[in-house]
């Protein structure tokens, strides 16, 4: 063949070495053994095959992981590994799973499995979560993940993208400044946005214990509920929730009279309002924003206010408007979380029709999303980079497999980094302590 731009003539080779793009997923499994992720796994999880020709079920879920890690977005993209020898190599499989083992696995968890498993591997990943004397901000949301076909719980609902398609409703609680993903539920498509917000918080905290301050929960106007606002105000856990703007909101807001001007087009106000089914009078807030021709505002237009727009919080704090204001939008972040976790680790691609094997390969997604960020921490990366970048940048690098004896030997590529650029990665995760957390304790701090 000749080279499609200069036209020289290229010669086409087969060798019988084995070569692998992912040479640099050494340094990821480096930080697996530092942590003991096998070990965890290997006492936790709750299946075992009786067949004498089985392959372990611990190798099969990290076999899995990998997967997903190399960019995988269907559990049929599992053979995409089945031939990289290196990988295995690297991994210590001598068999690599099909993605017919890897679903047959994920069918074995009911609801009883998933929580054996995942909550204790939670709670080791939050033991070395670094310590903040300030606390850490809860910020909570909720998305859809679009299915096509007969799925258990795949049921028409709120579906932006795809109106009248089938989906589930994903709820998600992360911690906005360590990003961490504390806890995750799938949930059928017809759920509304608040719907088991409660009990989902209840676990979360449930998991999170006293280990460190929770100084504060952030949540948009799905979550607008006066018997999750209750729970909140009951457990003195501090809130800033956007409010849906309801025709008495509407009306209370237009009545404000004492606006402070934070610039030429900003001002802040407030009000105190006890809506109908509310146990109490609540605070709110309310950022009013002069419309402009040259940007576009956000927020709802208020018929008998013209020329502005007008977003309100309920909150529990007592700051500021304009603090109030300042630390949601600090919350748009988790818009980043949830992207990173469709377009970067593909977790809405992982579907079958059993729908406690479809959350637990979603829970599984979610706690590799943790193990990256810990990666990030543990190799020194100087800010937050997502999963798709680390892939490119770290993960991705063209190695043979070979032998120095008895040794295996992986020899990384130059051209792509080689070894001159994860060293200093290598060296960091090796000398890494990670820090302990408090133990789990059934009170909770704020």
């Amino acid at each position: 063949m000749t080279a499609l731009l200069s036209g020289e003539r290229v010669i086409l080779r087969e060798t019988q070495r084995a070569v692998t793009p992912f040479g640099g997923v050494a340094v990821f499994i480096t930080y697996l053994q530092k942590i003991g992720l096998v070990e965890q796994v290997r006492r936790h999880l709750p299946v075992r095959w009786n067949s004498p020709n089985h392959i372990e079920p611990a190798i099969t879920w990290m076999a899995f992981l990998m997967t997903v890690l190399v960019g995988a977005k269907r559990f049929a993209h599992a053979g995409l590994l089945r031939g990289d020898q290196a990988l295995h190599a690297l991994l210590g499989m001598k068999r690599f799973p099909t993605d017919d083992t890897i679903c047959n696995l994920f069918r074995k968890f009911g609801m009883g499995e998933i929580q054996r498993f995942f909550e204790p591997m939670t709670e080791w990943q939050m033991q070395r979560l670094p310590l903040r004397p300030e606390g850490y901000t809860l910020d909570m949301d909720s998305t859809v993940f679009e299915r096509y076909g007969k799925q258990e719980g795949s049921l028409k609902g709120h579906n932006p993208r795809r109106r009248g398609r089938p989906s589930h409703h994903p709820l998600l609680a992360v911690l906005g400044e360590a990003h961490f993903l504390l806890h995750g539920w799938l949930r059928s498509g017809n759920c509304g946005t608040a719907r088991g917000a409660e009990e989902f918080l209840k676990e979360a905290l449930a998991m999170w214990g006293q280990r460190q301050k929770i100084r504060l929960l952030r949540a948009d106007s799905g979550f607008f509920d006066g018997q999750l606002l209750d729970y909140l105000e009951q457990h003195d856990l501090p809130y800033i929730v956007v409010a849906k703007m309801t025709k008495w909101v509407k009306r209370a807001a237009q009545r404000v009279e004492t606006w402070t001007a934070l610039d030429e087009h900003y001002s802040v106000g407030e009000f105190r309002l006890k809506l109908f089914g509310w146990s109490v009078e609540r605070r709110f807030v309310v950022i009013r924003e002069e419309i402009r021709e040259a940007r576009a505002s956000v927020g709802r237009k208020l018929i008998d206010v013209p020329g502005y727009t007008f977003r309100i919080f309920v909150t529990s704090c007592a700051d500021e408007p304009a603090e109030i204001w300042r630390d949601y939008n600090r919350r748009a972040d988790m818009e980043n979380r949830i992207a990173e976790l469709k377009h970067d680790l593909g977790a809405h691609g992982f579907c079958m029709k059993q729908f406690f094997a479809t959350e637990a390969a979603f829970r599984s997604v979610l706690l590799l999303f943790n193990l990256l960020a810990e990666f990030q921490r543990a190799a020194g990366l100087p800010s937050y980079r997502e999963p798709a970048t680390i892939r490119a940048q770290v993960l991705t690098c063209g190695a043979i497999l070979g032998r120095a004896g008895r040794r295996v030997v992986v020899h990384l590529s130059a051209s792509w980094g080689g070894l001159k650029t994860r060293i200093p990665l290598l060296e960091k995760i090796l000398a890494c302590e990670f820090p302990t957390s408090p133990k789990s304790d059934p009170v909770l701090q704020t």
